[in-house]
């Protein structure tokens, strides 16, 4: 298959510690890698950073020794860890890195923010969140292609660092994605309906298709398998992204849930599904042909520059590398 063309990192890019080495860490440190910068990275399981250290890379267990490293290469620090984990890592980065750039690839943005803050971090901290990913997790499942023309949010959020959004910016666009500024809060609103919502509804299609026993399984078939897939995920890390975005994703099922009871009452009454299955075919439609453009106009760290990156993000900016 053919894959984007990669352009390699600057050679003043600064170096990559990722802590956490799943699926998305995990495909981090090896795309960064792939982009020529230097990288290393922290498990806190040793089965998962012996077998990193299998495949040539730079991994271990002990935390603090990788924060040091980090710290002495002023490297940019990628926590990659699950939101339940996240404070703790903050803690020890604040013990041993604190003046180091940071960002994150974790899916809620606010949550993570506010951990930031509490650790005095924020001024060297702009988060971050690829949109992609599979059903599978670990180090084994990783692959540096995994980014390739993936939209990663860089959080554009009041008073961020101009330098720090940059390098993180940067990153972003060497393991191969496409940016896209966002505000945090407006972030987790956005991802509680296309990525925590479809997780709740492929695990109720999952369980209302189960119920039907063999045969029902037996015969289910593309849209049950589609429909189901990220059901697949492990769930804690389900549990974690959709109850670290409780408030936001309470609004958007709860939209779901009016839908579906709306549909139950007419097709009861009236023998029809039509107004929900005509705008959701709308629905799918205004996704299918949504276009991108590039951000060109718009320099970081001059005046407005917040503001006006975030507006041209809602409204389908996109920054790329320039070839």
């Amino acid at each position: 298959m053919c894959q984007p063309e990669r352009v390699p990192a600057t050679v003043s890019a600064p170096p990559v510690c990722v802590l956490g080495l799943g699926l998305i860490g995990g495909s981090l440190l090896r795309a960064a890698a792939r982009s020529g910068r230097k990288v290393w990275g922290y498990n806190r399981s040793a089965e998962s950073a012996e077998a990193a250290r299998a495949d040539g890379f730079d991994a271990h267990t002990d935390l603090t020794a990788v924060l040091r490293k980090a710290h002495a290469t002023s490297a940019i620090i990628v926590i990659a860890v699950p939101m339940p984990a996240v404070d703790a890592t903050l803690e020890a980065i604040a013990a041993h890195a604190p003046n180091n750039p940071i960002t994150d690839v974790v899916s809620v943005k606010g949550e993570v923010k506010a951990a930031v803050e509490r650790r005095g971090l924020s001024t060297r901290f702009v988060g971050g969140h690829p949109m992609t990913g599979t059903s599978a997790s670990g180090w084994a499942v990783g692959d540096a292609d995994l980014f390739a023309d993936a939209v990663w949010v860089v959080a554009t959020d009041e008073g961020v660092d101009a330098a720090v959004w940059t390098q993180v910016a940067d990153l972003a666009l060497d393991c191969g994605s496409v940016v896209v500024p966002a505000e945090s809060l407006e972030h987790d609103r956005a991802v509680a309906r296309i990525s925590h919502l479809p997780h709740l509804l492929a695990e109720t299609l999952a369980i209302t298709g189960a119920a039907g026993g063999e045969l029902a399984l037996g015969l289910a078939a593309g849209s049950f398998r589609d429909g189901t897939r990220v059901a697949g995920s492990a769930p804690g890390l389900v549990r974690a992204m959709c109850e670290g975005n409780r408030d936001a994703l309470l609004i958007a099922l709860d939209e779901a849930l009016e839908l579906l009871q709306r549909v139950r009452i007419d097709l009861h009454d009236n023998g029809s599904t039509a107004e929900l299955v005509d705008a959701g075919f709308a629905a799918r439609g205004a996704y299918e042909s949504q276009e991108r453009w590039d951000i060109t106009d718009i320099t970081v760290g001059e005046p407005g520059w917040i503001d006006r990156m975030r507006d041209a993000g809602r409204r389908g900016g996109v920054i790329r590398r320039s070839n």
